[in-house]
């Protein structure tokens, strides 16, 4: 018995361990519905237009819509896109400033790398320069309501 406890108490440590190694390095935590959520993520976050006739773009995969370049949307690279599980969903943005604004996934960006392709609007708020093209962000997931 005193073998066995000593096993769970192990075991319980080294979970623990793992739950705040995940937490603090950005990787998956928790899982809700299809995707894991995940916290603090290292990403470049780039401009992207989510309006009919820009350069590039087509409707958002998400909804098949255009959104308004004045929107908080973002599009994610597919690995965090998970399949289109992200859609509809709201991610919050983090800067350098740690100032946060949230926004809801609605396009995937094919071909892209841990990027989070954002709407002018949101470059707007954060007071940038689209112009400069990226800058160095966090973003998690935003849990949905109980």
């Amino acid at each position: 018995m005193a073998g066995t406890t000593k096993v769970a108490v192990v075991l319980g440590i080294v979970l623990v361990f793992l739950q705040v190694l995940c937490a603090v390095s950005g990787r998956p935590t928790v899982t809700e519905g299809k995707f894991e959520l995940r916290q603090n993520v290292p990403a470049t976050m780039t401009v992207n237009g989510f309006q009919q006739g820009e350069t590039g773009g087509g409707p958002a995969s998400c909804d098949g819509q255009f959104h308004s370049d004045d929107d908080f949307v973002v599009s994610l690279s597919s690995e965090w896109y998970a399949n289109g599980a992200r859609c509809g969903k709201f991610i919050r943005l983090a800067n350098s400033g740690n100032i946060h604004i949230n926004a809801m996934v609605v396009d995937e960006c094919a071909g892209c790398d841990n990027e989070v392709g954002a709407s002018i609007h949101i470059w707007k708020n954060y007071s940038l320069d689209p112009s400069v093209g990226q800058v160095d962000i966090k973003w998690s997931d935003v849990p949905d309501e109980a």
